[in-house]
């Protein structure tokens, strides 16, 4: 008889958790559908993949997930738009080919099934979700590029974190590095991709952009040349290398500092590297610009799913502000100030969430463009040719313009 009350009172402690919660379980066994899941492989999917197992609880589905690297993501993706009924039921979607994606009806309107995005999220890491009055996408992951620095090297320049304000600041503390027989400025010079998105925040500080209000390419400009001059006194002071060597170099203080993601660091109380916001201040009294430029990783769902409804109920279930905090364990990075800003006790274990926080109120998506891979190859290869002394920044820019105009004339 005791036992049968144990367990009676067991089953109804069970049931009383479970109706605690927003998503509430099913007791259906056999699950209603399979969802295929199109991921970005790596931490990207282990934090989409630790909230599986409760989604197919609750909403009695089966998700099969299937992990790509990203260009084969974009591609695949992309190529079974065509199909009158596609392979994907949910999909992860990197900010940059959002514009190719709309362009091609890859994504379905999310609100058509209900959902919409909240003020909890940073208002400025929505900008590329909607389209009119559509609501396409979901950020999800919040990758944003930070000013990643030797602790020691800043230090001996006479630096703290809160007096790294400017570009003015980043060049003198290279300059000293320099001078002391060390790498001041790394950056990574192995794709044009690399060599590009490195440079945005630079001439971002400087007010300039890579396109104007209509897209059209902007690199035959004052400002740009103005940060193109900059970025050459910057990359003086060190060298390029590859990513692994980059963070190396920082981290051994053969390096003093690079623009980089949260993502390939995180600091400690003895760290000997750490990252702070870019502020977009050209110099200590200058006009702060937004600066960061955003990696952030999207999530949406395929127009022709057959189960959007499903795919929907799943962008709501991972973008929802308690498993938001919850995935932060698994290496997630929200969008959320209730994640970033507002809980004492995520801030006591991820105090650099603060940073990260700061970074993505300031950040600006790369243009949304179809033909955005293109762009920056063009650009790149031209701007390679002036760090290696080949042209000119007048000549460099000049040419890389006139491509650019060719390239995308409509």
């Amino acid at each position: 008889m005791k036992k049968t009350q144990y367990l009676a009172a067991l089953a109804f402690l069970a049931l009383g958790l479970s109706g605690c919660s927003k998503f509430s379980a099913k007791n259906n066994s056999k699950p209603l559908v399979t969802m295929n899941l199109a991921l970005r492989g790596g931490t990207y999917a282990d934090v989409v993949k630790r909230f599986v197992p409760e989604f197919e609880r609750t909403h009695n589905v089966h998700c099969n997930i299937i992990e790509f690297s990203e260009d084969d993501l974009h591609t695949k993706v992309a190529e079974n738009a065509s199909a009158e009924i596609g392979d994907y039921d949910f999909c992860m979607v990197d900010s940059s080919w959002k514009a190719e994606y709309m362009a091609k009806g890859v994504l379905a309107n999310l609100k058509d099934y209900g959902y919409d995005l909240d003020d909890d999220i940073i208002p400025a890491t929505k900008a590329v979700c909607y389209s009119g009055e559509g609501l396409y996408l979901a950020p999800y992951y919040g990758n944003v590029t930070v000013l990643l620095y030797s602790t020691l090297l800043v230090k001996e320049a006479g630096y703290t974190a809160e007096q790294l304000q400017s570009l003015e600041d980043i060049l003198e503390i290279c300059r000293f590095a320099k001078k002391r027989h060390n790498f001041g400025f790394m950056y990574r010079g192995d794709t044009e991709n690399n060599i590009v998105v490195d440079f945005l925040p630079i001439l971002l500080s400087c007010g300039g952009w890579v396109v104007d209000a209509d897209n059209r390419p902007t690199v035959n400009t004052p400002e740009f040349k103005r940060a193109m001059d900059v970025y050459l006194e910057l990359i003086e002071t060190g060298r390029a290398a590859k990513k692994d060597d980059v963070i190396a170099a920082i981290a051994n203080k053969s390096g003093t500092m690079c623009v980089g993601w949260p993502g390939w660091y995180t600091p400690t109380r003895n760290s000997s590297m750490d990252y702070v916001a870019l502020t977009g201040k050209f110099d200590k009294d200058g006009e702060p610009h937004n600066a960061n430029i955003y990696g952030v990783w999207t999530i949406g769902v395929p127009q022709n799913s057959q189960f959007k409804e499903y795919g929907a109920k799943l962008v709501e279930f991972l973008m929802d502000s308690e498993n938001q905090k919850k995935s932060i364990s698994k290496g997630g990075v929200p969008c959320r100030y209730s994640s970033l800003r507002d809980d004492p006790e995520i801030l006591k274990n991820y105090p650099e969430y603060k940073v990260v926080c700061k970074a993505l109120e300031s950040g600006v998506y790369r243009p949304t463009m179809v033909r955005w891979n293109d762009f920056y190859t063009i650009l790149g290869k031209r701007m390679r040719m002036i760090f290696d002394g080949e042209r000119s920044v007048e000549a460099g820019l000049k040419e890389a313009q006139a491509e650019l105009d060719a390239a995308f004339a409509e």
